[in-house]
C-alpha cells in the first residue's frame, strides 16, 4: 500500500499550518505544534519499512508529501526534511544490506526525531571531509567541532554527525559517521535570525567531546568522494528532497498568483489580469519551469528507489558513476527554477505583494534559502566540468 500525500496531509491541516507559518515567521519561533501534528500522523515513520513499524513510504512518495507540506509551511517542510534525509539514507543503506543503519529506522519507528549535523563553515567538501575531530574511544568516538545550519535544533532527539578520525594514518585519512544524543557535550546556540525559512530554527551546534558509542557508529569512509551506501543515501535524499521542498514553495506561489490574476483588474485596459497576455505569459513561464523540475526530480527519485531492491525494467535506470552528478544537478536546476518561478509570480501580481502581510512576500524570502544549500552552483558546475574535461591541468 502506497503513502498518499493528500491522505497524510489533508487540506484542513495544511490550512492550519499555513496560518501558523505567518506567526512563526514573524516571531522567529519553531513550529512545535506542527511537529506534534505531524508526529501524530506518523510522519516520523514515513520512510521506515512496514516490517520495522513504519509507513513503508518510498523516497518518491516522501518527496510528493514534502512538496505538499512546503506549499503550506515552507520552514516546517525544510525542518522535517532533515529527519527524512536521515531516515531516507538509512532506508537506502538498509535496502543494500548495511546493518548498522537499522538502529536509525528502529528509533524513527519509536518516534525519535533525527536532525542532520554535517554542514561546517568553510567545508566545501561537505560529506567527504570534516573539520570536526573524532577521537577514538574503544570502538566508539568523541567528536569536537562546530556544525552549522542544524535544522530542528531546539527539538531533535538524535543528531547524525561526522568527523575526521584523529588516529587515522596520514596516507589513509578516514571519516566516521554516527549518531549522538543531546547531553552536556552538545551546545545549541540561539543564533538563528535570517531573511527566510525563519521557523526552521537551523541553529549552530557545538560539540565538545560528544560521544558516538560503538553501537551508534554508522559507517567509516575514506576522505573524499566515495559510494558508501549510507553516504550515497544522504547525498541523494538530501539533494532530491531539498529540490522537492523548494519546488513545493514555488508551486504554492503560482497557485496564489493565479488566484490574484483572476480578481485583480487592469484599469487602463479594463480587463482582469487573467486576460492580460503579459500576465498570462509570466504565470505560464513559472508553471513551465516547475513542471520540468518536478518531472526530473521524480525520475531520479524513482531510479534511486529501484536501486536498493535491485529492480530494473522499463522506466528505471542505474546511473552508475553519474549518480552524484544527477543528484546535485537536479537540486541545482530545481531550486533555480523555483526562485525564477516565484520571481515571475511576483512580477505578475503587483506592488501589494511587497508588503509583509502578503503570503507571496513570505514565499519569496523562503524560496531564496535554496541558494545556500549544498550543492551550490559553483560546486555543481565544477563537478560537471570535471566529468567533461577532467581535473584542471591534467594531460590532454
Amino acid at each position: 500500500m502506497s503513502v498518499i500525500a493528500e491522505e497524510l496531509l489533508p487540506e484542513s491541516l495544511l490550512e492550519t499550518f499555513r496560518e501558523r507559518a505567518v506567526v512563526h515567521d514573524r516571531e522567529n519561533t519553531f513550529p512545535e505544534q506542527d511537529l506534534a501534528d505531524l508526529r501524530e500522523r506518523g510522519y516520523l515513520r514515513l520512510l521506515v519499512p512496514r516490517e520495522l513499524g513504519g509507513l513503508g513510504g518510498s523516497l518518491l512518495e516522501a518527496a510528493r508529501v514534502q512538496r505538499r507540506l512546503a506549499g503550506a509551511a515552507p520552514a516546517t517542510a525544510l525542518s522535517m526534511n532533515m529527519h527524512l534525509v536521515v531516515t531516507g539514507a538509512a532506508l537506502h543503506a538498509h535496502r543494500l544490506g548495511a546493518e548498522p543503519v537499522r538502529t536509525i529506522l528502529e528509533d524513527a519507528a519509536a518516534e525519535k526525531l533525527f536532525a542532520f549535523g554535517i554542514s561546517e563553515a568553510g567545508n566545501d567538501a561537505m560529506l567527504f571531509d570534516s573539520a570536526t575531530r573524532a577521537v577514538p574511544d574503544g570502538d566508539g568516538f568523541h567528536l569536537t567541532g562546530t556544525k552549522i545550519f542544524t535544522s530542528l535544533a531546539p527539538v531533535w532527539d538524535r543528531l547524525v554527525v561526522h568527523g575526521r578520525v584523529a588516529a587515522a594514518r596520514e596516507d589513509d585519512p578516514r571519516l566516521v559517521f554516527g549518531v549522538i544524543e543531546r547531553d552536556e557535550h552538545v551546545e545549541t546556540l540561539d543564533d538563528w535570525d535570517t531573511h527566510g525559512m525563519r521557523p526552521s530554527q537551523s541553529r549552530t551546534t557545538r560539540l565538545d567531546g560528544a560521544a558516538v558509542t560503538a553501537e551508534r557508529v554508522l559507517t567509516t569512509t575514506p576522505v573524499g568522494p566515495n559510494t558508501d551506501p549510507f553516504v550515497m543515501g544522504i547525498f541523494g535524499a538530501f539533494e532530491l528532497l531539498i529540490a522537492s521542498v523548494y519546488t513545493g514553495v514555488a508551486q504554492r506561489a503560482v497557485e496564489v498568483g493565479s488566484a490574484i490574476a483572476t480578481t485583480r483588474r487592469n484599469a487602463t485596459k479594463g480587463i482582469v489580469h487573467a486576460d492580460d497576455p503579459d500576465i498570462r505569459w509570466r504565470l505560464a513561464d513559472a508553471a513551465i519551469r516547475l513542471d520540468g523540475a518536478v518531472l526530473q526530480a521524480e525520475k531520479v527519485l524513482a531510479d534511486l528507489d529501484a536501486l536498493g531492491p535491485g529492480e530494473s525494467g522499463p522506466g528505471t535506470s542505474d546511473h552508475g558513476p553519474r549518480w552524484f552528478l544527477h543528484f546535485s544537478g537536479v537540486k541545482s536546476r530545481a531550486t533555480e527554477a523555483a526562485i525564477a518561478a516565484v520571481d515571475q509570480v511576483l512580477r505578475a501580481s503587483g506592488g501589494a505583494q511587497y508588503f509583509r502581510r502578503s503570503e507571496l512576500e513570505r514565499l519569496s524570502r523562503d524560496v531564496r534559502a535554496g541558494l545556500y544549500h549544498p550543492s551550490d552552483e559553483e560546486s555543481v558546475h565544477a563537478s560537471y566540468a570535471k566529468a567533461l574535461l577532467g581535473e584542471i591541468g591534467s594531460p590532454r
